[in-house]
């Protein structure tokens, strides 16, 4: 393993000299090498100099140009009919610049059949923490193929963002979307549109024949596949890094994501994880398994979390906050992909265990008062197609503002639909407790009193739906602290101590007004000095 080169390591420490703002450009905060990560450069590849710090491909020669400030690559170094083929590193440049690209950037080869995987090549893309990258226009976007592996390990004071040229010129709003097209992470992981026999659970599955899924945004040279067998599988590792200002509509009607998670495997490490005003959904997960720890979600149009395929992941640590007019729902899950109510083929995947069936925890949702945003109006929780949720310790909350849809088709908490999925919650297969829901439209769906239902399960809905700010309002207070995004230790409901406890940790939601705040340093959006405007609820 090789040591990143004191060039390197001095072109980061340049970049502190650039502080953060709140401006409609990128915030670029102090950059520092932390010592206490392991900042080894695994794949250096070649090229990077004191006149030209751009990365460059070996077996071609190829190099990006720099400007003095920035790296600019064209389609001939890479793009989605010419991927990377050998191991790559960009660094972190100085003076906050930022790697370009004019294509989309695919790392690895491509294959939709057995007997092409043995001649795609997989190859490594290590990025440095405290470097940006950033695409030219929504027509690019980057795909970590099969096999292949991304390692984006920022650290607090120096994350890793990935974002449009616009945003790197300054010229983006706070809000805009579709500036770049967004990430997509491709692995061999379990994913129910295949077909398998065997358990998931028993550890006997296997699959029937092969396993080729067009991944979004598969389209002509865009075309990249998922699936597998092996939900353990890695495709790398993400840490501290930023998504921001994503999505498009491609050719093939596909609409990309911040982060498109499709069949990856828990062996890929991802922490500290935001998607920042995105057109579509935050991130998706087509099946798989991988474990998201501490993820935000901010001014996603869409839906912040959405859920397909069989994904049997956890979500830990997540907070969610839709913009003031625009904003679908936190949770959008389904259980079976390709879903049609009543065919055999759904007791089927579920008998094997391969529905989708999440676990998420210390989860904070406050949601958007619109009645009709890009997508449809701001919601809390959709479960149906046969998923079984275990979701814990967790908040709702739709009443910083008056629910513009009114009480009648407004706003929903917790929706529930699909006989499998209100079967498995009956039988216990899945389970809701230890949440609080602050609607003035609490449930919706197709099991009969689902909110009797979910009260006697742990759960609690508030009947005066105010301001939840401590000390705003006596008959609702869940959270406080600046911004008021952090759950307070004695929530008040309706006029009284909540009866809803966490359940094997010490809080609701995903921050406590009294614990670490895993947000600050590397988030943007959120916190003065690192964001275009306050929060629309400040």
């Amino acid at each position: 393993m090789k040591l990143v080169s004191n060039k390197l390591l001095l072109a980061a420490a340049i970049s502190a000299l650039l502080a953060g703002c709140d401006s409609g450009g990128i915030s670029i905060e102090p950059q520092t090498v932390d010592n206490s990560v392991d900042n080894s450069v695994t794949n250096p590849g070649s090229g990077g100099d004191d006149n030209n710090p751009c990365a460059t491909i070996e077996s071609t020669g190829v190099q990006g140009s720099y400007n003095g400030t920035n790296c600019s690559y064209g389609t001939d170094f890479v793009s989605s009919a010419n991927p990377l083929v050998e191991d790559l590193y960009l660094p972190a440049l100085p003076n906050g610049g930022a790697h370009i690209f004019a294509g989309s950037l695919f790392v690895g080869e491509n294959f939709d059949s057995d007997a092409e995987k043995a001649d795609a090549a997989t190859v490594e893309l290590e990025i440095q923490a405290g470097a940006t990258i950033a695409f030219e226009n929504n027509s690019a976007f980057m795909v970590v193929n099969r096999g292949s592996k991304l390692f984006a390990r920022g650290t607090e004071a120096a994350p890793i963002t990935f974002t449009s040229e616009s945003d790197v010129r300054g010229t983006v709003g706070a809000e805009d979307v579709s500036q770049w097209g967004g990430m997509v992470i491709n692995g061999y992981g379990v994913t129910n549109k295949c077909a398998y026999k065997g358990n998931l659970d028993a550890g006997t599955l296997t699959l029937e024949g092969e396993c080729h899924i067009l991944a979004e945004g598969a389209a002509g040279d865009d075309q990249s596949n998922y699936g597998g067998d092996n939900n353990e599988d890695s495709s790398g590792e993400m840490t501290y890094v930023r998504v921001k200002h994503t999505g498009a509509q491609v050719a093939n009607g596909d609409e990309l994501n911040g982060v498109a998670f499709n069949a990856v495997g828990s062996g890929t490490v991802v922490k500290n994880l935001q998607a920042y005003s995105t057109y579509d959904d935050g991130i998706e997960f087509f099946g798989g398994a991988v474990n998201i720890e501490n993820y935000v979600a901010l001014y996603v149009r869409d839906d912040s979390i959405d859920i397909d395929e069989g994904y049997r992941g956890t979500i830990t640590n997540a907070l969610v906050i839709q913009s003031e007019t625009d904003g679908n729902q936190c949770i959008e899950s389904d259980g079976i992909g390709s879903y049609k109510a009543g065919e055999a083929r759904n007791a089927d995947i579920i008998a094997k265990g391969i529905n989708s069936r999440p676990v998420i925890d210390g989860l904070t949702c406050i949601i958007s008062p619109q009645a009709a945003g890009t997508h449809d109006p701001g919601a809390g929780w959709r479960f149906r197609e046969g998923i079984y949720p275990t979701i814990t310790n967790s908040l709702v909350v739709a009443s910083f503002k008056d629910d513009e849809n009114g009480e009648e088709d407004g706003n929903p908490c917790l929706r529930v639909e699909s006989a499998e999925t209100v079967a498995g919650l009956e039988a216990g297969d899945a389970l809701i407790t230890s949440n609080i829901f602050a609607c003035v439209d609490k449930t919706k769906g197709d099991k009969a009193d689902l909110e009797t239902w979910a009260e006697a399960n742990g759960n609690q809905f508030a009947d005066n739906v105010v301001n939840p700010t401590v000390n705003t309002a006596t008959q609702l207070q869940l959270l406080g602290g600046v911004p008021a995004i952090y759950s307070v230790d004695s929530m008040i409901v309706d006029d009284a101590a909540t009866t809803v406890s966490p359940v094997e940790r010490a809080y609701l939601g995903a921050l406590s007004v009294n614990g670490v705040d895993w947000t600050q340093g590397w988030t943007y959006g959120l916190h003065q000095g690192s964001r275009a405007k306050p929060l629309w609820f400040e």
